[in-house]
């Protein structure tokens, strides 16, 4: 089987209908989305609003298609780092998470097709981004940790945090189980990667820099926006109990916060720019 393959050789069958994420993001021709910034604004899954099960079927077709994604990119990283050549960088140890982690999201696949259908959705009804496909293969396996393991699996626990309590405050304890299921699933998940990082780069400061740095970029991007932050018009907001559980230092935490609002910033200023 290939190593290192990239995100365009991703098979998928007719179903799928594959976009840029910045397409899909920040496309100042959507309509809807301009309508909901301009009567809600911005945040579209409050229990009271009208747009609120549009807009969480299509964040949970978007969880699934991510989990597709994370079964594959840690299935990528058991695969794409033989033993013995890169004993240093990805330890026997290091694929057994992996593996693990290759079990939680087939897991995590089922119980979200059948969400997807408890909530009236099929199987690509909306788009699928592959960027995190994209991160799980990128050839040094510290920005996989980086990119992948603490940034997206990170937004998982944001994300499942917020579908969770959606779950409750719109009586679907279906939703509130699944989701809360798959979040102790994340937690452990982003765990993995802080620890890793932590521990193979422990004598490569520099490294881990790089690392860090390659993160914020991916956690600026997938802030979506002001679609994540701490405003009160953000659908979803960071799950800061839970990163304190998957190894995020309270600075990182801060961090996260500011990038966050700096994301919703440069939405804004391009949102001004494209409507002047």
């Amino acid at each position: 089987m290939q190593k290192m393959m990239s995100a365009e050789e991703l098979a998928r069958d007719g179903r799928f209908n594959r976009t840029k994420i910045e397409d899909s993001i920040f496309d100042p021709r959507n309509a809807r989305l301009q309508e909901i910034q301009a009567t809600e604004g911005g945040n579209n899954l409050r229990h009271d609003s009208a747009q609120s099960p549009d807009a969480a079927r299509a964040l949970m077709h978007g969880i699934f298609v991510g989990e597709i994604q994370a079964l594959e990119g840690a299935g990528r990283t058991c695969w794409d780092f033989d033993i013995g050549t890169d004993q240093d960088e990805v330890p026997f140890e290091l694929k057994l998470d992996m593996a693990r982690q290759c079990w939680d999201e087939a897991r995590h696949c089922e119980i979200s097709i059948r969400l997807n259908d408890h909530m009236g959705t099929d199987i690509g009804e909306f788009n699928e981004n592959v960027f995190l496909f994209e991160a799980a293969c990128n050839e040094d396996p510290i920005l996989r940790l980086t990119g992948v393991n603490r940034a997206l699996e990170g937004l998982a626990i944001d994300v499942f945090n917020t579908m969770r309590d959606f779950g409750e405050i719109s009586h679907d304890p279906i939703l509130r189980f699944c989701e809360d299921w798959m979040l102790a699933d994340e937690v452990t998940h982003v765990k993995m990667g802080s620890d890793w990082l932590r521990k193979i780069t422990a004598n490569d400061k520099e490294r881990q820099a790089k690392a860090l740095d390659f993160q914020r970029t991916v956690d600026k991007l997938f802030s979506l926006g002001g679609f994540r932050g701490e405003h009160d018009d953000a659908p979803v907001h960071l799950a800061k109990k839970f990163r304190e559980q998957a190894g995020f230092t309270d600075d990182e935490i801060y961090e996260l916060v500011d990038i966050a609002a700096e994301a919703a910033a440069d939405a804004q200023a391009r949102n001004a720019a494209m409507s002047a």
